[in-house]
């Protein structure tokens, strides 16, 4: 039989070897592992195009917003102007009651309370008999007619004092309303500014407003004239010139040049033009997009505008295709 030698002190244990090997595999495996990870690709910034992409997603929540900030703004303006001139109305006939109400008191004081007065007394005296019933009559006249000339003044002064009260609530809820626009509008804002810290600084380029040829009315022509000329400034919400502009605000500017007012809100310029059909547009009609029409620019013909785009892009002519077009309306 073959002799094993002993080695003194060395002690045998015959799993050591397969615990050995499998602490090498795991030391591998973990530097693959790492490796794996080292060599693994880092999440790539945004790129300026997702960036842009992304601030216009949010765009497109704001802007309804703003334009419904401009609304209940014109709105309010209109009210106001109308509270004004119930004021105008409501004093004259507050000063036409009081004086009515006197004259009254006045009479009551002398019939009543007092007794006839000194010309009342003269005029009963001195009365023959067969003309005393005609001068009770005419005096019982003269206080019904006093009576009447009283409830007359107090009914249109009620029918004042009830429009201006309707007015007074109608301007307090949409004061309310626009308060909280503003704050919803704020919330949104600092969104966008966030993302446009995001962008690389650039200079944006815009493009002149082309030749316009066809039929174009005059006022048409002066709208188109005045906005190009706005064509670099920068988008202002709220803003209607001459400095800066948001969209309705650059339509409204342009064609109050021509002539034409119109509302510093999309929804109340739709309303305000004649409908024209897409195919026969023509420059300085007015160009609405999405369903809530949301957006408003200046028609340039050849499927290009002149608008006021958004905040961090300025006034510019860009092609009518990059949004949803919702119609066209023609001012005037």
């Amino acid at each position: 039989m073959p002799l094993h030698r002993h080695v003194p002190g060395r002690v045998s244990r015959p799993g050591g070897l397969r615990r050995a090997v499998r602490g090498l595999v795991v030391l591998v495996a973990a530097a693959a592992v790492g490796a794996g990870l080292l060599a693994a690709p880092a999440y790539a910034a945004p790129s300026v195009d997702e960036i842009e992409a992304q601030i216009d997603k949010q765009w497109r929540q704001l802007e309804p917003t703003i334009e419904q900030y401009n609304k209940v703004r014109a709105q309010l303006r209109v009210n106001r102007q109308k509270s004004a001139s119930l004021e105008k109305k409501i004093q004259p006939l507050a000063l036409e009651t009081e004086l009515a109400m006197n004259r009254v008191a006045d009479m009551a004081s002398r019939y009543y309370i007092t007794g006839p007065s000194q010309d009342l007394g003269a005029v009963l005296l001195n009365a023959k008999p067969d003309t005393l019933g005609e001068q009770m009559a005419f005096l019982n006249r003269l206080a019904e007619e006093e009576r009447r000339q009283l409830e007359g003044v107090m009914k249109v002064r009620k029918k004042y004092d009830d429009q201006k009260a309707k007015l007074d609530t109608l301007i307090a809820s949409q004061e309310k309303q626009e308060k909280e626009l503003a704050a919803k509008k704020k919330k949104i804002d600092v969104e966008i500014k966030r993302l446009e810290r995001s962008l690389p600084v650039t200079t944006v380029k815009t493009t002149n407003c082309p030749t316009i040829n066809g039929v174009v009315s005059a006022a048409a022509r002066t709208a188109i004239k005045v906005a190009c000329e706005q064509v670099g400034k920068p988008y202002v919400w709220g803003a209607t010139g001459p400095n800066s502009f948001d969209c309705s605000g650059l339509t409204q500017y342009a064609y109050k040049a021509a002539g034409i007012y119109l509302t510093h809100f999309t929804g109340a310029q739709w309303n305000e033009g004649k409908a024209i059909a897409r195919a026969d547009a023509r420059p300085g009609d007015l160009v609405f997009f999405r369903s809530d029409l949301s957006h408003v620019g200046l028609y340039l013909g050849n499927n290009q505008m002149v608008h006021s785009p958004r905040a961090g892009k300025p006034v510019n002519v860009s092609p009518i295709t990059t949004m949803p077009v919702a119609g066209f309306r023609r001012p005037g």
